[in-house]
């Protein structure tokens, strides 16, 4: 038999016992009912993913009490009562009465054994929990990784201690150096909040935001109560995921760290990948450090490994015919390895000069192809090299997820495969108003780029010309790879101009004011009118048509277009000049035509009408969506305006 509701003795359902009140608790029902403090229980609910819920009749809800609360399902606070974390806490908060009387009373024998026997408790379960498959647990990575990453450059204080900060820096190294490994980063973006970070992970898209490398100062106001709890949670969550990542493309987790790159500044450097059933055997690390200044480094020799196999051999009966068939192996292969490695080298050094280029000068920008096949070895065939001013760490993360080769300054830290005079080196990353003097020493040829080039090189996923990004240069627009520009034109939205161009709207819609512009205009016009005279039909010469002229009038409607097109096709006018003549019927309409006061598009009676037959909640939200939209439109009309008065002053400086 189910359990009936209670009823009265008129067999109605009693008041608070069934219905809104029955599934919705309060939160201090709950802490009551869990006997725990409120911070216990704010971080029982972070950690479980328990949030508050908003019921449809508040009122019924807290049993006719009006008062203000926050209100939890009576379900999710039930399955509290058995959560492990919970006893752990409880057993915690005896523990912490045990351990001030003892420290009171003077018994530091005593305080010392319950310091070692001290609660503590594994989120492992709740992990599983919450996240049943892997692909939840990868959708669930922007805000675990953003949390871990800020955390990691914050200072070491009394509130966040160094165990933490140094926790969250290996997972960040540990999260770069997996990206790097698979080529995952997909997108890169460099904005006022931080860095911007996108990487394709088994089909799913993680995004997290680095800060900038500045002093971080805490606020004293804010909880980290809170974030501490979230990042106790991430944290545990990273271990499990990465685990599996790595594991899945057959390496060792975690990563080896060298303790002597550690401390010489290496960064990622200083990380050491193996594959697993490979005991000793380093798949991927930073390339051999040239110079007398290189720290020591661990490396597998080919006599180390023909020893052991000669040892094998001998245990199994092949002692010495094994051995030399293994060290011809090993020789050949090395030799193989070596040549190979140092044909790519040469093939790398030979850089194509453009017609009229000076050889001989080291300082001139080498021109880089425009187009290439986008792929995630973007930059594998190139070698970088980064200034003692440039932010190392992000530059070294991106180029090397594009397949790179990077090198530093010994000011950035220890560990750089290369000097700044190797002759290998094909982009030089400076962030300087000019091109160092010591650049006429450098072998070979280099081109010398802004940082933002790498950024812009990987989110249009092709080498860009080195020439707009040189020292000293003013840098094209930095637009975000997250926002879809058509998208944008459809809701009537700005869309800044591409590097070197303008937008087409833009360049219809420039008006030539002042008097050397419209003087100008008209000397084209003419000499274009005298160039088309020669080509020119009896048809054409007798003036534009009606379609032209309508067209002309309005420039964005594609049907009048079309029919002007087919009245000059039918007068036999050239395609060429077609447009010269539609070009020109333009420029005299919007001159013509009276200069209207940029203001907010008028809504027609018909959407008032509209607006009228609507209840009073869609009527709001109607007239918050127009609004929203002219607002949009206002903003749109304010960055034309002042892109054409830009234009205009860049026309007249260049006369």
């Amino acid at each position: 038999m189910g359990r009936v509701a209670p009823r009265g003795h008129n067999g109605m359902k009693k008041k608070g016992e069934a219905g809104a009140s029955k599934n919705y608790i309060t939160r201090n029902q709950a802490i009551k009912k869990l006997q725990c403090t409120l911070g216990d229980f704010r971080r029982l609910c972070i950690l479980k993913g328990i949030y508050p819920r908003e019921p449809k009749n508040r009122k019924k809800a807290n049993k006719g009490s009006s008062a203000p609360a926050s209100f939890y399902y009576a379900k999710d606070i039930q399955y509290l009562l058995h959560e492990p974390v919970l006893h752990k806490l409880r057993e915690h908060k005896a523990f912490a009465k045990k351990l001030s009387k003892a420290v009171g009373r003077g018994e530091w024998h005593l305080a010392k054994n319950l310091q070692e026997q001290k609660p503590t408790y594994r989120l492992d379960h709740i992990i599983k929990e919450r996240y049943p498959t892997f692909v939840d647990s990868l959708r669930d990575l922007d805000d675990a990784l953003s949390l871990i990453v800020l955390f990691a450059a914050l200072p070491a204080t009394s509130t966040v201690p160094a165990s933490i900060i140094a926790n969250c820096n290996r997972l960040a190294a540990e999260w770069q150096l997996y990206v790097m490994r698979t080529h995952s980063l997909r997108k890169v973006f460099l904005s006022i909040k931080g860095i911007y970070f996108q990487a394709e992970v088994m089909g799913q898209t993680i995004t997290w935001l680095v800060p900038y490398m500045f002093t971080q100062q805490i606020p004293s106001d804010l909880d980290y109560r809170i974030m501490l709890t979230f990042l106790e949670l991430y944290q545990t969550l990273l271990g499990f995921v990465f685990y599996r990542l790595y594991t899945d493309n057959n390496l060792v987790y975690p990563p080896k760290l060298d303790e002597v790159l550690d401390e010489n500044g290496a960064g990622l450097g200083a990380l050491l990948l193996e594959e697993a059933g490979a005991k000793g055997l380093v798949v991927e690390r930073m390339p051999e450090v040239e110079g007398e200044d290189a720290p020591e480094k661990k490396r597998v020799y080919a006599k180390d490994v023909r020893k052991q196999i000669a040892e094998i051999e001998k245990a199994g009966g092949k002692g010495g015919e094994a051995e030399a068939s293994v060290e011809d192996q090993a020789d050949s292969a090395a030799a193989t390895l070596a040549g190979a490695a140092q044909d790519a080298a040469l093939e790398l050094d030979v850089f194509p000069t453009p017609a009229g280029v000076d050889e001989s000068d080291p300082t001139t920008s080498v021109t880089q192809p425009s187009s290439l096949t986008a792929s995630t070895d973007l930059f594998a065939p190139y070698f970088f090299f980064l200034s003692r001013e440039v932010t190392r760490p992000t530059l070294e993360f991106v180029i090397r997820s594009f397949g790179g080769r990077v090198g530093w300054d010994p000011v950035l830290g220890a560990g750089s495969p290369y000097k700044e005079d190797d002759a290998r080196i094909t982009h030089h990353v400076l962030d300087r108003p000019v091109i160092p003097e010591t650049a006429a020493s450098h072998p070979g040829k280099r081109a010398y780029v802004q940082p933002q080039w790498v950024v812009d090189c990987v989110n249009k996923k092709t080498l860009l010309p080195a020439d707009a990004y040189k020292p000293g240069a003013v840098l094209p627009p930095h637009l975000s790879p997250f926002v879809d520009e058509d998208e944008v034109r459809e809701r009537g939205g700005y869309v800044p101009a591409e590097a070197g161009g303008v937008e087409v709207e833009m360049g219809s819609d420039v008006e030539e004011d002042d008097d050397e512009s419209v003087e100008a205009a008209d000397e084209d016009e003419a000499m274009k009118q005298d160039d088309d005279d020669d080509v020119a039909t009896p048809a054409a010469a007798a003036g534009p048509g009606p379609a032209l002229l309508a067209a002309a009038a309005d420039p964005s409607n594609e049907e009048l277009r079309h029919a002007a097109e087919l009245e000059a096709e039918a007068r036999g006018v050239a395609p060429a000049v077609f447009e010269a003549d539609l070009a020109a019927e333009t420029k005299k309409a919007k001159k013509a035509a009276p200069k209207k006061k940029v203001a907010a598009p008028q809504r027609d009676e018909q959407d008032e009408i509209k607006a009228s037959m609507m209840t009073n909640s869609q009527r709001r939200l109607y007239k918050k969506m127009a609004y929203s939209q002219d607002r949009r439109s206002e903003e749109t009309t304010k960055l034309q305006e002042r892109k054409k008065q830009l234009l205009k002053q860049q026309r007249k400086a260049t006369k």
